[in-house]
């Protein structure tokens, strides 16, 4: 790459005024109020067509699997999402395309792979049809792309990406620091329309915990216009104000609190479960034959109604307490 390219040629699929998105925030409920619900209410009243939908968690880990099978029943479309870190998160959205064009814009970091297990092929397939619009970033400018939103500010500088084929193909801009006058990249706030976060427990006001490392959520809640989290366990109110230090998600970000035991599953828990390995490699198997793939999608999704349903329905039931074990050191 050129290093006196200055601007990115990426398309930027979202508004970084945060005037505008504080026009949002201020009518949104932050009444101590309960959030509980299931998950295809959750779904049906918060996430709409044409919505940017932000997936939480890092790569398998932690991720909210059931709310994004229910996008799926749900046959949400034109989605934009942020591909921050995504390995079968992204894998089941590019899965419901054998219905239709779910996505329809991708920020894009980490796609298509699912780390050492392999490349998705119904992911690639998704984004060489030429029917998602694709703009480029970096794990880490995403990350402070959802930092500036979180500040209220609309952008934020990093010193990476510069003089490279991401910078060029991203939406960022080069600014001179008005301090020591060297070129920065400066990345747009990220002020995504929905976020979906898989927790370890939450109250049912919406103070959520999350055990190990919480990569962006914080950020990502606090970007985000409306935030649905899944957790393995609601616990009390009382219980919350005990520690409350401990709290990463507060109730004011929350919009819909569902509890989904097991949710984040094929993924891993930290400190629960471990991810189903075999489940996964399934999963890509089918993907090599896109009829087979529209079967399998068929039997554990479509004709499921519910993340139980799916558990069962894919033999989960019987590993779980292997997955505890494996997780647990047992």
């Amino acid at each position: 790459m050129d290093d006196d390219v200055t601007t990115g040629r990426g398309p930027l699929f979202s508004d970084p005024d945060p005037d505008r998105a504080r026009a949002f925030f201020r009518s949104k409920r932050v009444a101590l109020s309960e959030k509980v619900m299931s998950v295809d209410q959750a779904v049906s009243t918060f996430v709409h067509d044409g919505d940017y939908l932000a997936s939480g968690g890092f790569g398998t880990n932690r991720i909210a699997t059931a709310l994004l099978h229910e996008v799926l029943r749900q046959e949400k479309r034109g989605l934009s999402f942020a591909g921050h870190t995504t390995t079968h998160d992204f894998e089941i959205l590019c899965a419901g395309h054998v219905r239709g064009p779910l996505l329809a814009r991708v920020d894009a970091a980490y796609i298509v792979g699912l780390e050492a297990r392999g490349l998705s092929p119904q992911a690639r397939r998704v984004m060489q049809s030429g029917d998602v619009e694709v703009c480029e970033w970096s794990n880490y400018a995403l990350a402070v792309r959802l930092r500036a939103a979180a500040t209220g500010v609309p952008f934020l500088p990093m010193r990476s990406t510069q003089g490279t084929d991401t910078f060029r193909f991203s939406a960022s801009k080069t600014v001179e620091c008005p301090f020591t006058g060297r070129p920065l990249a400066a990345v747009p706030a990220l002020y995504p329309d929905v976020a979906f976060i898989h927790v370890h427990t939450c109250d049912p006001l919406g103070n959520a915990r999350v055990e190990g490392i919480s990569v962006a959520d914080a950020d990502l809640a606090r970007a985000s216009k409306r935030v649905i989290l899944t957790t393995e366990k609601i616990v009390s109110v009382d219980q919350t104000r005990e520690s409350p230090q401990q709290t990463l998600i507060p109730s004011a970000c929350v919009d819909a609190v569902c509890e989904v035991p097991y949710g984040s599953y094929p993924g891993n828990m930290p400190g629960c479960y471990f991810s189903d390995e075999v489940h996964l490699r399934e999963w890509l198997a089918v993907e090599r034959d896109p009829n087979e793939l529209t079967a399998f999608v068929d039997r554990l999704i479509y004709e499921t109604d519910s993340f139980q349903d799916y558990l069962e329905a894919s033999g989960a039931t019987h590993r779980l307490a292997e997955l505890e074990a494996i997780e647990k050191g047992g």
